[in-house]
């Protein structure tokens, strides 16, 4: 599987009661959405992730708040921070990531292409650098 990140745009819909955003499989998302989680209440100072997954594709998207993802391929890390709720990060293949700078009142959706899996983690980063070395990314 080809390892990337990019940021998605999502279409906001609205009026004068205030804005909508669907999140719809097939539609604005590029797998079958088969889980939904949300981060939240995180305290100051906390990181969080340092982990990548083999198979699993996800998209991040600050609905309040925001974070800053640092993203690491094996050869380069490049930083995200995630400050709209009309924007999602998609993350596919072996990439490292860690989260941190949550504001007070971020709250982190996470939709993915499959039910949870320990071991489709990666949590120890030269067992990640080996896999990238060995072609799998």
């Amino acid at each position: 599987m080809l390892s990337k990140y990019e940021l998605l745009d999502f279409k906001t819909l609205g009026d004068e009661r205030g804005s909508l955003i669907a999140i719809e499989e097939g539609y604005n998302t590029p797998f079958e959405i088969k889980r939904v989680y949300y981060i939240f209440d995180t305290k100051e100072g906390i990181e969080r992730g340092f982990h990548a997954h083999i198979n699993l594709k996800q998209i991040a998207i600050a609905v309040k708040g925001s974070c800053t993802f640092v993203l690491d391929n094996g050869m380069k890390k490049d930083e995200m921070k995630l400050t709209n709720p009309n924007q999602g990060l998609l993350i596919e293949g072996l990439i490292w990531r860690e989260m941190k700078d949550f504001s007070p009142d971020c709250v982190l959706v996470v939709i993915a292409s499959e039910h949870y899996d320990e071991g489709d983690y990666i949590r120890d980063y030269d067992r990640f650098l080996e896999e990238v070395e060995n072609g799998k990314n």
